[in-house]
């Protein structure tokens, strides 16, 4: 059992510093670009006027910024080489390499090179193009992909509704065929909520259900609907706890798009949907420990340096034992998460769920849990420097704080470990399991 991290890794994880600090930094400098992420980084990006949609100056820099990445060779690592992606018999690309790049990424802190507000980094994540490149037939690859990685197409996800969020068998958008100037196609009714970067979208990936009853996962189908379609209209941007916003609630009447529209096999939209949904929370929970751990670190050093009564905080066990119990955690939670990304590497995508779905589940919710706990103690130990937006971690727990509840809550997450320890829905109970391998 070998725990170190590969030798090619670590040599990546080395050549991304470098490229880091050549250029992404220096165009973090420039023309007083700090002030995307310094205590007026929430203003810097929002525009208050227009809805509190992202600043244009502000996606003009994450846009350079990847610009860099993906001319270095970056950008595209988990991609396959079709699409300009570094992903090989090495490992390069795999789960296990995202996680750690992932850790290591937010582990530095806030900067241009890793923004995890809008799912930005130097190292990208493309769950639109792994969804379109195992679903799509091959118009639909070459528009989709190919505009997508070319900066001309930009796709929101339509799943959750006003009505309906974890329960997303119970959706009230519906599709009804229908043949329009003599061409098959489908009329979408609906409503749907929280469609992240609409704004700024080409294209809605559009769930609705095309057959069936409510709670039967089959029955649902995706639909790439384009942005100026008749009939699909942004009601409104929702407001939120870390701002700018693009989560769009949009309104869906009288929608017609053709048969070719359909993304994956008809009635079967959920296995699309959930097309990303384990490598996803695997690099997300990666993202959250990286920014716990960065946290703590900060926590340790500005109690070391801080001295009041002439004595550094660090003396204190009330500073010590909170800060030793994340230091903790967050040494357990990474063997757990790289432990995790190495199974998923050796098995086929389709066994992921059913073999370690539970592993995936405790992964994300825990880790997005810690990196809160983690923020909100390195608040507590800066006093009332922490408290103000001169340092990082009000942002760092407004933003993280979200991830409890998107990426399927953590209580929909402790739900499905549930379901593996005590065999429900069908499942072995792991107990059972590991009491009989005792036995054996």
């Amino acid at each position: 059992m070998n725990f170190s991290i590969p030798p090619a890794l670590q040599q990546y994880l080395g050549d991304l510093d470098n490229f880091i600090e050549e250029k992404i930094v220096p165009l973090q400098k420039k023309d007083d670009n700090e002030r995307f992420f310094d205590h007026r980084r929430e203003h810097a990006r929002t525009d208050w006027d227009n809805g509190g949609l992202p600043r244009s100056e502000w996606e003009a820099l994450l846009h350079e910024c990847r610009r860099l990445a993906d001319d270095a060779g970056f950008y595209r690592l988990s991609l396959p080489k079709q699409y300009g992606g570094r992903s090989d018999a090495d490992g390069r690309g795999s789960n296990l390499w995202m996680a750690v790049i992932r850790e290591h990424l937010a582990a530095k802190g806030l900067g241009l090179f890793n923004d995890l507000q809008n799912e930005h980094s130097v190292v990208g994540n493309f769950p639109d193009v792994v969804m379109v490149m195992n679903y799509g037939d091959a118009r639909q690859r070459e528009e989709l992909i190919g505009g997508r990685l070319e900066g001309r197409v930009r796709i929101t996800f339509g799943l959750t509704e006003p009505g309906h969020g974890s329960d997303a068998t119970h959706m009230a958008t519906r599709g009804r065929p229908e043949r329009r100037n003599g061409v098959d196609g489908w009329v979408l009714d609906g409503r749907k909520k929280w469609q992240t970067g609409m704004h700024a979208a080409t294209h809605c990936f559009i769930f609705a259900r095309t057959q069936g009853e409510h709670g039967q996962a089959r029955g649902i189908s995706c639909f790439v609907v384009p942005r100026e379609t008749p009939g699909l209209e942004v009601e409104s941007y929702e407001w939120t706890l870390n701002m700018p916003t693009d989560h769009a609630t949009v309104s869906i009447k009288n929608v017609w798009v053709p048969s070719t529209a359909i993304l994956g096999p008809v009635h079967n939209g959920l296995g699309v949907a959930q097309a990303f949904v384990h490598e996803n929370r695997i690099r997300q929970a990666a993202s959250s420990l990286g920014a716990a751990l960065y946290c703590v670190r900060e926590s340790v050093a500005y109690a070391n340096a801080r001295a009041p009564f002439g004595t550094p905080l660090a003396h204190n066990q009330a500073i010590q034992f909170p800060l030793v119990e994340l230091a903790t955690q967050c040494e357990m939670l990474r063997q757990l998460i790289r432990k995790t990304a190495v199974e998923m590497d050796a098995m086929p995508h389709v066994e992921v769920e059913k073999r370690i779905g539970d592993k995936v589940s405790m992964c994300n919710y825990w880790a997005n849990r810690l990196c809160c706990e983690a923020a909100d103690r390195a608040i507590q130990v800066h006093g009332g420097n922490g408290y103000s937006r001169h340092w990082p971690f009000e942002h760092i727990w407004r933003h993280h704080r979200r991830y409890r509840i998107t990426e399927g809550s953590e209580e929909i997450q402790m739900r499905k470990v549930a379901a593996y320890l005590f065999g429900f829905g069908g499942r072995k109970s792991l107990v059972d399991a590991t009491a009989k391998e005792a036995k054996l």
